[in-house]
């Protein structure tokens, strides 16, 4: 008999709803303190993952849910970075 393979869970930052990781992008802060999105989510470094919706982005802003997930403080010019690689993304 074949088992069933376990899915991986991630929280979302922004909307704290529990969903697949495929369905998540990951933030990822790298050992040079650099905030990226990565979108393979094998990168190495600390991750926090968000849906792929504006609106989580926004929330995980708001509740500074991104800074506590990541464990640092981010600027505001690489919010706006993440949002326009968002933008990017949810055009495609």
């Amino acid at each position: 008999m074949k088992t069933k393979s376990k899915i991986p869970m991630r929280q979302c930052t922004g909307c704290r709803e529990m969903k697949s990781k495929k369905d998540m992008i990951r933030v990822l802060k790298t050992a040079e303190d650099e905030i990226i999105l990565d979108a393979t989510g094998k990168k190495n470094g600390r991750g926090a993952y968000l849906c792929f919706s504006m609106e989580c982005l926004e929330k995980a802003i708001k509740s500074h849910g991104l800074e506590r997930s990541l464990k640092a403080s981010i600027p505001e010019e690489v919010y706006k970075s993440l949002k326009k690689e968002f933008e990017a993304i949810e055009k495609q």
